[in-house]
């Protein structure tokens, strides 16, 4: 194990002097080492994975509630039927099949997306991919929750939109938390992909930087620890959520039901 490879310079391979100190601000390198663009790839990492999160829970939610709509209108039914096409065409396509259709395909045919950076076209991809996968938790919290609830909210007099703002919805969305979990931990893992289309990220400093210095060991294990690392602390911090917000007496559904 030689991990004084990180503070060596990544133009000449030269030593780097207080490279660690470099992080924290409290010294300057003229030579960036291979630690520096370890963190950089790192928040590369972080940044896909919090903007494909975003735009996972937006969709999940409103595709979700959608294919749990009384079908009494004609609305209502086009409705159901385009939100559950949505699921089942992105979850049916392999992830990366979906980023090289975002990177080489869409953008010939919708102009305005060759502007966007390749980040930009990833996180769409992976947020489309997951968003279809939380569309099914969000399905299954809302089915789990008793028929009561929906025929109190009727007999207060709400409306369908009032009933699923006000009484629907914050019960489901605190029923599914745990699987939300589960598919939050999946987006970091899932944003290696972006390494196919040249995001500067933890998989693709792993690849370049193994075949620079030849030290695939130390390279691959401080990229797996960070991997580890943040998924772990998405995971804590959505357990304390969960806990602050836990439905007392209520059993919620499991993280496999939202798959079927």
């Amino acid at each position: 194990m030689d991990l004084e490879i990180f503070c060596r310079s990544t133009l000449d391979g030269e030593a780097v002097e207080h490279c660690f100190s470099s992080l924290f601000g409290l010294a300057h390198n003229t030579d960036p080492s291979y630690l520096d663009w370890l963190m950089k790839a790192w928040g590369w990492t972080l940044a896909v994975a919090a903007l494909s999160l975003v735009i996972a829970m937006t969709l999940g939610l409103v595709m979700g509630t959608l294919r749990t709509l009384p079908l009494d209108g004609t609305l209502n039914k086009w409705l159901v039927r385009c939100s559950t096409a949505w699921v089942e065409l992105f979850r049916n396509i392999p992830i990366l099949v979906q980023v090289f259709l975002w990177y080489h395909v869409i953008p010939a045919f919708v102009l305005p997306l060759k502007a966007l950076p390749s980040y930009w076209l990833v996180s769409i991809a992976l947020g489309f991919f997951t968003s279809a996968r939380i569309a099914e938790q969000v399905r299954a919290g809302i089915q789990s929750l008793p028929s009561g609830q929906k025929a109190a909210a009727t007999a207060l007099g709400l409306t369908t939109t009032q009933s699923y703002r006000y009484v629907i919805l914050p019960m489901a969305l605190r029923i599914v938390i745990p699987p939300l979990t589960s598919e939050s931990m999946n987006l970091i893992k899932n944003s290696s992909v972006a390494f196919a289309v040249s995001v500067p990220e933890l998989t693709l400093f792993a690849m370049q930087a193994q075949e620079e210095t030849s030290r695939g060991v130390e390279i691959y294990l401080a990229v797996t620890l960070l991997y580890a690392l943040s998924a772990f602390s998405v995971n804590r911090v959505m357990a304390q959520i969960e806990k602050r917000t836990r439905i007392p007496g209520f059993i919620a559904p499991s993280s496999e039901a939202g798959a079927h």
